[in-house]
């Protein structure tokens, strides 16, 4: 479950214009209709590309690639980005459970750094329409597992809820915490909901350090203290594993970084194919920094048709 977003994404030659724009780089900020209609009118003749993305959405795309049923819980407009949106995940095969609204579907306004970094001005619509009162436990039942992105957490009681009915629902609970500035803002509604309802947990470094105050291995034991599974990602370096007393380190791959969207998304994908095929931590680990390495090496969050084909090749999947 996640913010069905249409991801718009701007190349952009240095850091000047996220200064102008106030978004701090490598940050993820909410914005109103006003903020958006800015940041286009800013961009008015920038070279952009649009795909259907979001958190949640970009793992589960991966996930459904490689084979697992998967199904989507979102909300979108009743405009045509909102039926391009739908349409692209039955296209993919995953099953997709919508509120439709009246307002706009959501976008996120994706800024690429020359380093790869990306910065987002997020403006979430019909998104942020989504709410406890339309879930229900027949959503959750009959699924092996649930992944949840912490995009989500404008809304703690559509979290608190969802969390609810996939534990009630026997689900594996597993949440990716999204952004340095989400946790700071919500740091002790996520500690709470962590230690209650989640099996597995990814962070990036800077993320595990907004949660924890430490470094990434100290930062990972902490985590893993708290839930079954916990992952910090370090980038490059790779990331940290540990669940219980095993602790492993995942070392990184070497790819040519082009645009680092998605990254962490397609990182938890491999993981949990990995887990949903009972590989260890570490082989789970290198599954993940397979497809992130993949999806740096192109704009946008989706890996491109070339590296699948290296992948399925690899993992024997098709």
């Amino acid at each position: 479950m996640g913010n069905a977003l249409v991801d718009v994404l701007i190349r952009v030659e240095n850091e000047s214009i996220l200064n102008e724009l106030k978004l701090p780089k490598g940050s993820m900020q909410l914005v109103d209709k006003t903020r958006l209609g800015e940041i286009e009118a800013r961009i008015n003749g920038f070279e952009r590309k649009m795909v259907s993305g979001g958190s949640a959405a970009n793992t589960i795309h991966g996930l459904a690639e490689l084979g697992i049923k998967t199904g989507f819980i979102g909300s979108a407009g009743t405009d045509s980005w909102g039926n391009f949106y739908i349409s692209d995940l039955k296209d993919k095969g995953i099953e997709p459970v919508f509120y439709r609204s009246n307002s706009q579907t959501g976008r996120a306004m994706a800024f690429v750094t020359p380093d790869g970094e990306r910065t987002f001005g997020t403006y979430l619509g019909a998104a942020i329409e989504l709410g406890p009162e339309f879930l229900t436990h027949e959503m959750f039942s009959g699924w092996d597992a649930f992944y949840i992105e912490g995009y989500l957490v404008q809304n703690h009681d559509l979290i608190n809820s969802a969390l609810a009915h996939a534990r009630q629902a026997g689900c594996l609970v597993s949440l990716d915490l999204a952004s340095y500035n989400v946790v700071e803002d919500n740091l002790e509604f996520l500690k709470t909901e962590v230690a209650e309802y989640v099996d597995i947990l990814f962070a990036n470094q800077e993320e595990a350090f907004a949660f924890t105050g430490k470094e990434p291995e100290a930062a990972v034991e902490e985590l893993a203290a708290t839930c079954r599974i916990a992952i910090v990602k370090t980038g490059k370096d790779g990331a940290w594993v540990m669940s219980g007393n095993e602790k492993v380190h995942i070392p990184g791959l070497v790819a040519n970084c082009i645009d680092t969207t998605g990254a962490g998304d397609l990182f938890a994908a491999g993981f949990l194919y990995g887990h949903t095929k009972g590989y260890s931590l570490q082989r789970c680990g290198e599954l993940g920094n397979l497809l992130a390495a993949a999806v740096i090496e192109v704009t946008g969050p989706k890996i491109s048709l070339h590296h699948w084909e290296v992948i399925h090749k690899t993992l024997g999947t098709k």
